[in-house]
């Protein structure tokens, strides 16, 4: 069984991020691949992170400890105004190596309406490089997210796709954090000349 810590990247309390976080954490307990003591659902919403790291930790503290024992990380990032959210940015100014490094993350875009897209590009582009966070090539989107994974069965064709896609999704997820684990307790992050990423 595998450890996974899932990120809901809003800052709203009562998120549509959030539910997806619960429903894709649910689905991962029913396909076996975690249980309800391995995975956890780090929602910003809830827990908000201050701005820029503070000096007494915060919430940091006990999000820094779930996902240093995260064998994979899932990470959705709602769409506001084309761009990443303001809360999943400042996530990965908190995050670091110790964290995150050389583990394989699964980048979930959330829309109200046909986007999602944007999120997933700024956060492949800009999220990765001192932390180390391994992307895996596939993503998902949730578009409509108000009018699916609302409940266990999906009620539409179209939602019954999304299951399909989401089950591909995790599986690919699941097969990364199995192939990294060797690779990640092989390198040395300890050497302080390449504390950040070029």
């Amino acid at each position: 069984m595998l450890n996974i810590a899932l990120v809901a990247g809003s800052s709203r309390n009562n998120s549509q991020s959030g539910k997806v976080a619960r429903f894709l954490r649910q689905r991962l307990i029913q396909l076996e691949q975690t249980t309800a003591e391995l995975s956890n659902v780090i929602d910003l919403g809830l827990a908000p992170l201050p701005l820029w790291p503070a000096d007494d930790g915060g919430p940091w503290s006990i999000y820094s400890q779930q996902l240093k024992a995260a064998d994979a990380v899932v990470i959705i990032a709602p769409e506001w105004n084309g761009m990443a959210c303001p809360a999943i940015k400042n996530f990965f100014i908190y995050a670091s190596k110790v964290e995150l490094a050389h583990k394989p993350g699964l980048l979930v875009g959330v829309s109200a309406g046909v986007g999602g897209a944007y999120p997933i590009s700024e956060l492949r582009a800009s999220s990765y490089k001192n932390c180390r966070l391994c992307y895996v090539p596939e993503h998902l989107i949730v578009r409509q997210v108000e009018k699916v994974l609302n409940t266990p069965q999906a009620v539409s064709e179209d939602e019954q796709r999304l299951h399909s896609r989401i089950d591909y999704e995790l599986d690919i997820l699941v097969k990364y954090a199995k192939a990294l684990k060797p690779v990640r307790e092989s390198i040395d992050m300890s050497n302080p000349a390449f504390a950040n990423g070029m």
